[in-house]
């Protein structure tokens, strides 16, 4: 019982080594003062591995790049906040943006997170447009995968909810009860226009079905350093529709960053030159 509570020790050429791999597999940038964070998320990994020791952790990983650890590496070291219609301001100006666009309005939540942006998102398409199949999509991914099901599953606390309307709560969740009780779902209808997937956003192949009416990317570039955020920006640019929308969080300046984007409106930019 007694190696369960001893403190296993981190060195600082462990700590810049975790910091070096989370940079190449996500680039995330970790500072210094992360050092409890990252210490306190991984050795719950170590724990659960049976190791005593970040240096075999590290060597474990490195062995195989496609260990399957690797995901388990990178759900720990991501931050996941978020809140049903967080930055409410965001959503009148999707509001308005999908009801004067014609065809199938299509929305990409590229930090989707445990799902409450991408159902915030698809609430208010669904509100505007209609639950009509082939009229609205979302797009939701993240890299955290253990996110990811949690979004899919689609099912929350009550008090989570506190931020829509009554006429949303009973028009787009059904409440749990019994042993459910306090817990609602996502209505199967709502769910239909979902589609999910694990997505790197420094992988360069990976399949995102754009193009897109408008691109949510809020609050995930703080996470990296400039020459990933351009990089992360270029790859936008072919997958925003001509007068699309790219949404970003409220401490975030992408004009800044890229040429490509030009300010439309508090944190809502469009391509600065619009393909024909």
């Amino acid at each position: 019982m007694l190696q369960m509570t001893q403190r296993l020790p981190l060195s600082d050429t462990h700590f810049r080594r975790i910091c070096q791999l989370i940079y190449q597999r996500a680039g995330i940038v970790l500072a210094d003062h992360k050092r409890d964070m990252v210490y306190n998320r991984l050795v719950r990994r170590l724990r659960t591995l049976g190791l005593e020791d970040f240096g075999h952790y590290l060597s474990m990983l490195e062995a195989n790049g496609s260990n399957a650890e690797w995901q388990a590496f990178i759900n720990s070291l991501t931050t996941n906040l978020t809140a049903f219609f967080r930055e409410g301001h965001h959503f009148p100006i999707l509001a308005e943006h999908a009801r004067k666009r014609s065809g199938e309005y299509k929305v990409w939540s590229a930090a989707a997170s445990t799902g409450e942006e991408p159902y915030s998102i698809a609430i208010t398409l669904a509100d505007v447009l209609g639950m009509a199949p082939g009229r609205w999509k979302v797009f939701a991914s993240d890299i955290d995968t253990q996110v990811l099901e949690k979004a899919q599953s689609a099912i929350y606390r009550l008090d989570e909810l506190k931020t829509l309307a009554p006429l949303q709560m009973q028009r787009y969740f059904m409440r749990g009860t019994g042993p459910h009780d306090g817990l609602v779902r996502v209505r199967s209808d709502l769910a239909s226009h979902m589609e999910f997937a694990p997505i790197n956003l420094l992988d360069k192949q990976a399949p995102i079905p754009g193009p897109f009416d408008a691109i949510f990317c809020r609050n995930v570039m703080i996470y990296f350093d400039k020459a990933t955020q351009q990089q992360i920006l270029q790859r936008f640019v072919p997958l925003l529709k001509p007068g699309g929308l790219l949404f970003a969080g409220h401490s975030e300046n992408f004009s800044n960053l890229s040429r490509e984007f030009l300010l439309r409106g508090q944190t809502v930019y469009g391509l600065s030159k619009e393909r024909s």
